[in-house]
């Protein structure tokens, strides 16, 4: 089952069935994530094929980590063929949050 932790704390955790590969990330559905450990970044970012992304800053303890989660709340319908699903708000980390 993957999981995504940051310093000791599950930010999201879903059945292998669950979770899509997309480029080398794992993408977590949305039920499955922690929501209230993420707050809305400004970060701006339109990948070529997926879209719109937003970030997500990361509450670790007192601190809050940037733009340390992203999705794409509205992908391109091109995207979903290319991926083979729909992954509209499906959540992806940072190298700097371990998931396993």
């Amino acid at each position: 089952m993957p999981t995504a932790t940051l310093n000791g704390t599950v930010l999201a955790e879903a059945a292998e069935s669950d979770v899509l590969h997309i480029e080398g990330n794992v993408y977590f559905p949305p039920a499955s994530v922690r929501t209230d450990l993420l707050e809305t970044s400004p970060t701006p970012y339109v990948c070529p094929w997926k879209g719109e992304c937003q970030y997500w800053s990361v509450r670790d303890g007192d601190e809050l980590r940037a733009d340390q989660a992203w999705s794409y709340p509205h992908p391109y319908p091109s995207a979903f063929e290319r991926v083979g699903a729909d992954f509209s708000g499906y959540v992806a980390f940072s190298p700097d949050v371990e998931v396993r």
